[in-house]
């Protein structure tokens, strides 16, 4: 009877005795344990062990539980960090393939508000087809006009300048067509974009240099004061220097005819610089700011509105007393104001350059503040003109006066870059 009892004995402590891991529970300072419960003869094992589990056994479930939503959760973090490289990775080589072909080779990306003076303007096929629309435009309508000059001359020399605009328009037309085709080809995948681009404004330059030597034929008939300035394109290297330089002064007005469409900002129509001061004098519209006028780097905003492709006529007057100036549009007084650069003279022995903002004296244009649109009769004054001076030459009158300081002469300029001269139209169409 004893036997068979300890027999049941061990044979409940077999099946009924449960281990608890003390490396489960060591957060809870237990120790192994090996705990014996009593189980009825004739009931079953697994029932009576679920139904008298200890304490431990809850928490120990509990923690597996909550180490498994872990390993889990780790393992859904790894792979969105998975993702996420990938999809990286795809941006980058989406915006590498986007990037402007000089800026894939080492070259840096021109952030807005920046300075490119090295070179032209970014553009793309799309913004170079543009920019050469208008630049023929113009070049249609300076063919246009010569052909018309010739027209109306019944000598012998503009008959036969006429024959050479007929073929001069000609073979215009063949290279146009040539250069745009190709663009239009090269437009998809963006193939030798730099090297088009260098091609078309090649030829450009060509061209223009050509128009501008038979506009040399009108020379003879015109007035060396009667021509404007063209410049075409956006880039830093089309402008025109002023032979000689400025002396002295302690009051001024400038005065000029511009046309312009272009956006944003007109850019520098004039700027001057001596040394140690690259904007001791300057007018610009830059960007989609107002236009200014700086005198010794100090600026006051002008209230003109001229980028409308229309001639208009500025004048700036300024004194260095108080630093009073005053701006005039076509003829009517739009704005004055003072402290601008009070009690300081205009200094001598600088350069006077048209179409391009001096970065440092004689240079470092930077294509983004460059002129675009036409400029003709630029006059400076070392005094201040009053209201009926300004408006006479507002309205091309016969009293208009010409610069004491700088007249607009042919002779008084050197031209680069392809900048060119023609017949001046803003007074012929008041007139």
């Amino acid at each position: 009877m004893q036997a068979a009892k300890n027999t049941i004995c061990w044979r409940l402590i077999l099946f009924s005795c449960l281990f608890v891991e003390s490396s489960s529970l060591q957060d809870f300072g237990r120790q192994t344990q090996f705990i014996c419960t009593s189980v009825p003869k004739d009931m079953d094992i697994c029932a009576a062990t679920l139904q008298n589990s200890v304490p431990g056994e809850d928490l120990k479930t509990t923690v597996m539980q909550l180490r498994e939503t872990v390993l889990q959760q780790k393992e859904t973090i790894m792979n969105q960090k998975e993702t996420i490289r990938e999809l990286t990775s795809k941006l980058a080589r989406c915006e590498s393939q986007s990037e402007p072909v000089d800026a894939r080779h080492g070259g840096r990306r021109k952030e807005a508000g920046t300075k490119n003076t090295m070179g032209d303007v970014s553009r793309g096929p799309a913004d170079t087809l543009t920019q050469l629309s208008q630049t023929l435009q113009s070049l249609k309508q300076r063919l246009e006009n010569l052909e018309q000059f010739s027209r109306s001359n019944n000598s012998v020399q503009a008959n036969s300048l006429k024959d050479l605009l007929q073929s001069k328009i000609d073979d215009l037309e063949k290279q146009v067509l040539s250069r745009v085709n190709s663009i239009e080809e090269g437009k998809p995948g963006l193939r030798n974009e730099t090297e088009q681009r260098g091609r078309v404004e090649s030829t450009l330059t060509s061209l223009h240099q050509r128009i501008t030597d038979l506009e040399k034929g009108q020379i003879e008939n015109r007035p060396l004061d009667k021509f404007q300035l063209t410049f075409p394109l956006r880039t830093n290297y089309m402008y025109a220097k002023v032979k000689k330089s400025l002396p002295e002064m302690y009051a001024l007005t400038v005065c000029m005819w511009l046309k312009s469409n272009a956006s944003p900002g007109v850019g520098t129509p004039f700027s001057y610089a001596v040394p140690g001061q690259a904007n001791e004098l300057v007018l610009i519209e830059w960007g989609n700011n107002p236009m200014e006028i700086l005198i010794n780097d100090k600026v006051a905003k002008l209230p003109f509105l001229i980028n409308d492709g229309k001639w208009h006529h500025i004048c700036v007057t300024w004194t260095t007393r108080d630093g009073v100036w005053e701006a005039f549009q076509d003829g009517v007084k739009r704005g004055s104001g003072d402290n601008l650069a009070p009690y300081h003279p205009i200094k001598p022995q600088g350069l006077l350059i048209l179409g391009q903002e001096q970065d440092v004296l004689g240079g470092g244009f930077d294509a983004t503040q460059a002129f675009v649109g036409d400029l003709a009769n630029f006059h400076i004054w070392d005094r201040k003109l009053s209201v009926g001076e300004i408006y006479n030459l507002a309205t091309c009158s016969s009293k208009a006066k010409v610069g004491n300081v700088f007249a607009w002469m042919e002779t008084s300029l050197d031209i680069y870059g392809g900048a060119s001269k023609w017949t001046f139209e803003a007074c012929r169409q008041l007139n």
